[in-house]
């Protein structure tokens, strides 16, 4: 792309609106936690069935991952999300009329086919109508949205506890849901898809009404020459997604995703009142603690947000694991005294928090900005939901196991496992990840594949 040339105000809006997506994955994925505690009494459940319940929304949401990308392959970016938001609708209601265990784990099933689905195709929506110098923070605004969408369940559970109304707080996903719809049903297509089914006229016109700023014909030319150049260079499919061509990105994308699950962020996003309870905490103020690490997880991702794109996402990752790591150790080591009252009780809830802020700046800002960036144009869809459901099958392994895990071998040393992921995760970070800021899709598909 030229320089001076940059995005219109209808990047921005689409990228927002798309972005409402996020916020659906994100209250869906915290709205268990706060509504756990009411729905463990109410069904008489025992941890690994509270598991069972949490655990749901990954079953479904590797089948929304899988699905989403093939779907917009072939069908568009835009009508896959309108699709997904219709479900996370019919997922809410189901979730709220659920008479007991068995209809919910269900009505999560649903649920999480949209969430999963929905983290294929935010990123990868605003990636390819994004301008390379600031794609990082418009895709990050998908993450942002999740932590907005994560407070809220937080605040509507802490408002509704009195009352214990969890079937509200599933219930109150439509609305969102409903705003996604509308909004999408306005925006355009992303100029790559076209392109990458011939549709070079209607191509170029949304491309024209992404991009401004000096000599923007030209820019837009070139940025159409420069796609139809990779989408030139052949169709991968899915038997060869795994070809030497694309391994390097794919052992990228699916890498990062399965060390970022085993750091352990999932597990103290659902189960943050739960730990909090156990350590001695009502219901109402370990929910009311937790809405703390709502507001922490959305503040700090706003500085990943303004760092991304200056710093890197290689340095930002590493300084943020390095910060997980002493984090975890001492949270393990504060929680395994037992019921906690005084400075112990502060020094475990600002361990989380801790926890959380170099979580939601380094690897929950970058985790879905760099597989969005890093496929060919034909595969980028089918590529994207292979490593999202790596990312939701771990969070599935996770959540089913954390709460039995945590009341067998004690949160010492389930917290300092984490901490040694941590470690692993630096490693591969350091050794593997390439830096992507300021390159162009085009640029890093060149840069990675292996002809």
């Amino acid at each position: 792309m030229a320089s001076g040339t940059r995005a219109t105000r209808l990047v921005l809006l689409a990228s927002v609106t798309a972005a409402v997506g996020g916020l659906l994955f994100g209250y869906d994925t915290g709205v268990i936690s706060s509504s756990l505690i009411f729905i463990k009494r109410e069904f008489g459940l025992d941890a690994l069935e509270q598991g069972m319940i949490a655990s749901a929304l990954a079953v479904g949401a590797i089948l929304g991952a899988v699905g989403a990308g093939p779907l917009a392959d072939r069908f568009g970016r835009k009508p896959a999300v309108l699709a997904a938001s219709g479900v996370f609708a019919i997922g809410g209601v189901f979730a709220a009329l659920s008479p007991n265990a068995a209809s919910l784990i269900a009505a999560r099933v649903v649920i999480g086919v949209s969430v999963g689905a929905a983290s294929v195709l935010v990123p990868l929506f605003i990636a390819e109508i994004a301008p390379p110098a600031i794609r990082g923070r418009l895709v990050t605004l998908n993450q942002l949205m999740i932590t907005i969408g994560i407070l809220v369940s937080y605040l509507i559970g802490y408002l509704l506890s009195e009352i214990e109304g969890w079937r509200w707080m599933f219930a109150f996903a439509v609305i969102p849901a409903a705003l996604l719809a509308a909004g999408m049903s306005v925006l355009p297509e992303t100029p790559r898809w076209l392109i990458a089914h011939d549709r070079m006229d209607r191509a170029r016109t949304e491309l024209a009404r992404l991009r401004t700023g000096e000599d923007v014909d030209r820019a837009v030319e070139e940025e159409i020459a420069a796609i139809r150049d990779t989408k030139a260079q052949g169709r991968v499919g899915w038997r060869q997604v795994t070809g030497r061509s694309v391994r390097p990105a794919l052992l990228v994308g699916l890498g990062i995703q399965f060390l970022a699950q085993l750091t352990g962020v999932n597990a103290v996003i659902y189960y943050a009142p739960t730990i909090l309870t156990n350590a001695g905490l009502g219901a109402s103020a370990a929910i009311l603690a937790t809405v703390g690490v709502g507001v922490i997880n959305v503040v700090m991702t706003v500085v990943g947000m303004s760092l991304i794109d200056r710093s890197g996402r290689r340095p930002l990752l590493l300084w943020g694991l390095g910060f997980m790591i002493p984090a975890l150790i001492v949270l393990g080591f504060v929680l395994a005294t037992g019921t906690l009252s005084g400075f112990g009780l502060v020094l475990a809830i600002v361990g989380l928090l801790a926890y959380i802020a170099a979580v939601a700046v380094s690897v929950d800002t970058i985790v879905f900005v760099i597989p969005a960036e890093i496929y060919p144009l034909r595969v980028r869809g089918k590529a994207m939901g292979i490593t999202l459901v790596m990312n939701w099958s771990m969070n599935f392994v996770i959540s089913l196991s954390f709460l039995p895990v945590l009341q067998s071998i004690g949160p010492r040393p389930t917290f300092w496992i984490f901490a040694a992921l941590c470690l692993v995760m630096w490693l591969f970070v350091r050794f593997v990840v390439p830096e992507t800021k300021g390159r162009s899709l085009e640029e890093i598909e060149h840069g990675l594949r292996r002809d």
